[in-house]
């Protein structure tokens, strides 16, 4: 904790009665004008100001921050608290149980290791779509992940009681990032300190990438590696480079027909081409202000596809109007706003602050999109969606020439056939398992998933998916044969809605089924293709599509037998269900036939923004929040019925294949042996440009012979 205040910034805010002690940016000339981001870290600085990790130069290097310089001094950030999901969490919590050992091999009491700052892990990584399109399937996916996940939950349960300061949010509640914006993030933080009450910005880092989803409601913090988030959670700062900022002016607003997923998508290609590796990007103008949350949210989660470190939002009154919609305390909304007001942190859209670097988007520019099929900034219109797949696939298909007529087309025993004359095509018969015939070819969209925290958060696009669901029954559609189809909402509070507004049998209808509370598809959790599905796939090679609503399209990710990802908002990945093929132009070819015989064309079936909003208006509500959130630790009786070990140290298990002791500590005496050099180190892997940890799912199986 800070034992200096050589500014004299410390004093006092009072917030209907009740005071806290604050740090004052106003006693550093030059930090009105900082970017929002750069004002957090100033005020992380001043906090946290001791004359040896934290100096005086460092917090005047940062108010007098200059924005063309290129970043050269080194500051210490000390983040105000850590999330963590299951598969990036469970190594943290390890350490910490295996450190609680080593005190108490050493005679010291274990009840002593305990996280310095407060720690949430969210399970939601584990939930893989092996039932789809039937009502039970939330329910039978959810006993299969605790069967293949019944140790490490165990373990985690003991964690939630063991140690404090560490809770728990049980499998089945939402995504992580969601969690977070909804209910964990307090965009102002309270704790005691030396008897006082202090208040403070909210700073947050997790053990995923899109933790910056935060970023939306005004908390700076973003994706960091298991060692700097167990550093974190033991008080520690992290070292980094005080960053260039890149200002992106929004003006204007979306046109009709347009989604914040486009929008996103948008950006994320602007971003990428300008470039934005180990830059803060933060959000200004006019514009902002007609930026709902959810889009802001939906903004910030795709921070990493961008290459930002972090991509944010100033507080405002849009802010505070989400804190109250999702049952923030009085007392909370009251502090947030009163703090932010009164430390500068309030957005004032005509006090532009200076920034490093410039971009522009006038909203109304933004026209509905997909990206695809294997990066998530490799945006595409969708009008051009269809032509666009016709000359990728080629790249995901063994060619031969056909010399007749100067084409290529797939190597196989026959020839194969061409459509309209500039594709190959090759349709093979499969007999589903009910015993009906169908034919899939190249492009057929075998995914069409509504999954991930990107999208499933914002409410626009989920009752878009659902109206748009609606309408398609009621003109009589369906979803192909071929599609597996699957509804993995962010939290609770989705399904909440759909119930109140009458829309879920519709998406019901089309096989969009609820399937469970997580990351699912979008972290590769999309589960095995029907078996004849597969089967077909590979033993013909067919270059076959997924289309979801999430932010990770890299190849192999999402499914092994599926070469082509693309991402779409989720009106969208439910019109391509419906079409069930990438060769199809959904804008002005029709997505069936209705069962007045008549086509029907994705125009027919589109909601307009008024629909949405008069939906928005009459089913969500904060008391849908208050509920999913009351009791959000508890879990269901899944989880309170785990057979859990007690104690301040765990019982491992010698036989485990999963959950060991790790063996850092054996042999530890009262001096720890000095560092040593590490010698006869070697290259494990050396991977090309683009090739990364993505692309092998860190949850999903691996195709054999890959």
């Amino acid at each position: 904790m800070s034992t200096v205040d050589s500014f004299g910034a410390k004093d006092v805010l009072d917030v209907n009665g009740t005071q806290y002690e604050i740090y004052r940016l106003k006693a550093l000339k030059g930090a009105e004008n900082l970017p929002y981001s750069l004002k957090i870290l100033l005020e992380n600085l001043l906090r946290t100001e001791d004359g040896a990790n934290v100096t005086q130069e460092h917090i005047k290097a940062l108010a007098e921050w200059d924005p063309e310089a290129q970043p050269n001094t080194e500051i210490q950030f000390t983040p105000g608290r850590v999330i963590m999901q299951d598969f990036t969490g469970v190594p943290c919590i390890v350490d910490l149980a295996t450190m609680r050992e080593a005190i108490e091999d050493l005679g010291g009491d274990a009840a002593r290791v305990n996280p310095l700052s407060p720690a949430e892990l969210v399970i939601d990584h584990s939930v893989q779509i092996d039932s789809f399109g039937n009502a039970d399937a939330i329910e039978r996916n959810m006993d299969i992940e605790y069967q293949r996940n019944g140790e490490r939950y165990q373990f985690l349960r003991w964690g939630q009681t063991a140690f404090d300061d560490f809770k728990v949010v049980p499998p089945g509640m939402g995504i992580v990032h969601q969690v977070n914006i909804e209910n964990l993030a307090r965009v102002v933080m309270t704790r005691e300190v030396d008897g006082v009450n202090r208040a403070y910005p909210d700073t947050c880092v997790g053990t995923d990438s899109h933790t910056t989803m935060e970023n939306g409601i005004g908390v700076l913090g973003w994706g960091v590696g298991g060692i700097e988030a167990e550093a974190a959670m033991l008080g520690q700062p992290i070292s980094m480079l005080i960053p260039r900022v890149v200002g992106f002016k929004l003006t204007g607003q979306l046109q009709p027909g347009t989604t914040a997923t486009d929008l996103v998508l948008t950006i994320t290609e602007m971003l990428r081409e300008h470039g934005v590796v180990g830059k803060f990007v933060e959000f200004y103008g006019e514009g902002v202000s007609s930026v709902p949350l959810a889009n802001r949210a939906t903004i910030g989660n795709m921070s990493p596809e961008f290459g930002s470190t972090a991509a944010m939002f100033p507080v405002d009154e849009e802010s505070i109007r989400y804190m109250k919609l999702t049952g923030r305390s009085e007392e909370q909304v009251a502090l947030v706003e009163s703090y932010a007001k009164a430390n500068g942190f309030w957005h004032d859209p005509a006090n532009e602050p200076e920034y490093s670097e410039y971009l522009e988007l006038d909203l109304a520019e933004v026209v509905p999109s997909i990206a695809g099929p294997k990066r998530p900034q490799d945006r595409i219109a969708l009008s051009e969606a269809k032509t666009s797949w016709r000359h990728d696939v080629r790249n995901y298909v063994e060619d031969e020439v056909d010399e007749a007529n100067e084409e290529s087309f797939p190597a196989s025993d026959a020839p194969a056939q061409h459509v309209n004359g500039n594709r190959p095509h090759r349709p093979v018969e499969v007999t589903m398992a009910d015993g009906t015939k169908t034919e899939i070819d190249h492009g057929a969209v075998t995914i069409a998933a509504i999954t991930s925290c990107t999208n499933t958060s914002n409410p626009s696009v989920m009752l878009g998916a659902a109206l748009l669901a609606k309408k398609a029954v009621e003109k009589g559609l369906s979803r192909k044969p071929w599609v597996k189809t699957s509804m993995a909402p962010g939290s609770k509070v989705v399904t909440d809605y759909y119930e109140r507004s009458g829309l879920t049998p519709y998406l019901d209808k089309l096989g969009f089924n609820l399937v469970g509370y997580g990351c699912t598809t979008c972290i590769g959790n999309s589960g095995p293709l029907p078996e004849e599905i597969s089967k077909a796939v590979q033993d013909n090679d067919l270059a076959v599509t997924s289309v979801l609503s999430g932010n990770r399209n890299f190849e192999g990710r999402i499914n092994p037998d599926v070469k082509m990802n693309y991402l779409a908002s989720p009106p969208l990945v439910v019109a391509y269900a419906l079409a069930g093929s990438m060769d199809v132009d959904i804008t002005t070819e029709p997505l069936g036939i209705g069962k007045d015989g008549e086509p029907v064309h994705l125009a027919d079936i589109w909601p307009t923004a008024e629909e949405i909003q008069e939906v928005m208006d009459n089913s969500i509500a904060s008391d849908m929040y208050e509920s999913a959130y009351s009791d959000v630790f508890a879990g269901d009786e899944r989880w309170r019925s785990l057979p859990t070990p007690t104690g301040n140290t765990f019982e491992w298990e010698d036989e485990s294949t999963y959950v060991r002791k790790p063996p850092y500590f054996e042999g530890m005496g009262q001096t720890p042996d000095p560092v040593t050099d590490i010698t006869g180190a070697r290259v494990l892997a050396k991977l090309g440009d683009s090739v990364t940890t993505d692309h092998i799912s860190p949850a999903a199986a691996i195709k054999p012979g890959t």
